[in-house]
């Protein structure tokens, strides 16, 4: 267990870290519609194929982030979460939640989801069960808070500077810089899973998007279509030159010139 920490607001929280025991019964709120759990699929599907998880990391959808406030077990469980650094478990155990301090570093990245019903994203709600934007804020104070409308292709990114969230404005393709991550992220247009919509993406430093694995492999029988045909250029400009040297020496003979003589 950690010191109590007391929070510069005009409400004073005392916070303590400690993992929830084993048998803490969990929120099983479903998901609000099926596009929430691929969003947080595919940010994490790329990440994995580009190699950038490393093996201490965390990353989660609908996990369930602790901390006790107040001698009240508040958990909420964000759409996506990237956690740097946790404790490694014994072999066989699962993580069922997370406390940070207590089992490794804070969240660096929190993400939501908009459904059709907003779920207090936005709320600064400073009392139990507190708001989630509150409690990412001055609770947890993960670093970069992400706030993704897909009915909208909206993304808003919010920045804790000096113990506030503070909006970060896109660039110029819609994408925002995440120095702690080296990446850009932003809104994609396309198709995955049969859903044509607004993806969140990933693009590393040199602007190059990170694939997901279809498109990989897309990537990769393109690939060897091309090559398929440079072979196929090449054998028949080779059976081309070879026509051609054959006629040549068939004419030389005609002429009473042996061609290997000369």
């Amino acid at each position: 267990m950690t010191a109590i920490q007391t929070l510069p607001s005009e409400k004073k929280l005392k916070i303590r870290w400690e993992k929830l025991p084993d048998d803490f019964i969990l929120p099983d709120d479903p998901v609000e519609s099926n596009l929430q759990p691929l969003l947080a699929a595919a940010l994490r599907e790329a990440l994995e194929l580009a190699g950038l998880i490393l093996e201490a990391s965390l990353i989660a959808t609908n996990f369930g982030i602790c901390a006790t406030v107040d001698e009240k077990t508040v958990v909420k469980a964000p759409d996506w979460v990237y956690i740097p650094t946790v404790e490694p478990l014994k072999d066989g155990v699962i993580r069922r939640s997370y406390t940070p301090n207590a089992e490794g570093d804070r969240p660096l990245v929190v993400m939501e989801f908009i459904s059709e019903t907003e779920g207090g994203e936005y709320s600064i709600n400073p009392y139990y069960p507190y708001g989630k934007w509150y409690f990412y804020e001055q609770i947890l104070r993960v670093p970069i808070y992400a706030i993704f409308h897909p009915k909208t292709d909206c993304l808003d990114v919010y920045w804790l500077i000096d113990g506030r969230y503070q909006k970060q404005e896109l660039g110029a393709d819609g994408r925002v810089w995440l120095e702690e991550m080296g990446l850009f992220l932003g809104v994609w247009q396309g198709k995955k899973a049969e859903i044509t919509t607004g993806w969140l993406r990933w693009w590393d430093k040199d602007g190059n998007l990170l694939l997901w694995g279809q498109e990989s492999l897309d990537l990769e029988r393109q690939r060897l279509v091309e090559e398929r045909e440079k072979t196929k250029q090449e054998r028949l400009r080779a059976e081309h030159e070879k026509s051609r040297a054959e006629k040549l020496a068939n004419k030389l003979r005609d002429l009473g010139i042996d061609p290997d003589s000369l």
